[in-house]
């Protein structure tokens, strides 16, 4: 039984950006953890989803497509390129740049991945059917796309 000293106030427990807050950390645990039970992480993710749609690219390229940023980019390719999941090749346009590339390991990597989060999609919206998720889906991305278009925001991949 909670006890009633730790409950959360009544002032702010049915406010959209409380509910939105306390659902996205644990939508952020559920896709961590599915990730980590293949070896990977979000940034891993997005950019080996980058790549799959995208194609091949320069390290910058990657990063505003994949909204990692250049720091985080640099890591992110290392890691992949370690398990030869993505490959760097000098730029025949420019040899002081690489461009990155996915291979063969990272597509079937990335397969792993969409499997994993399309069942983390489906622990975190266990409780709605089908249409309600779907509504909901609708919902935060009009609420999503009013806020990027007011700050001039590009959509921010989650982590």
């Amino acid at each position: 039984m909670e006890n009633p000293a730790e409950a959360t106030p009544a002032r702010w427990e049915h406010l959209p950006s409380w509910l939105l807050t306390q659902t996205a950390g644990h939508a952020h645990r559920l896709v961590s953890d599915g990730f980590a039970t293949v070896g990977a992480r979000g940034y891993h993710y997005r950019l080996l989803a980058t790549l799959a749609e995208h194609g091949p690219a320069s390290q910058a390229t990657l990063g505003r497509r994949s909204g990692i940023h250049l720091s985080d980019m640099v890591a992110t390719i290392n890691d992949l390129a370690g398990q030869e999941l993505v490959e760097r090749a000098p730029d025949p346009a420019d040899r002081r740049r690489n461009i990155v590339s996915l291979t063969a390991a990272g597509k079937r990597l990335l397969g792993r991945l969409e499997k994993r989060l399309a069942e983390t999609q489906d622990e975190l919206l266990a409780p709605l059917a089908p249409d309600e998720r779907q509504r909901l889906t609708e919902l935060l991305s009009r609420l999503l796309d009013h806020h990027n278009r007011r700050t001039g925001a590009p959509e921010e991949p989650w982590r």
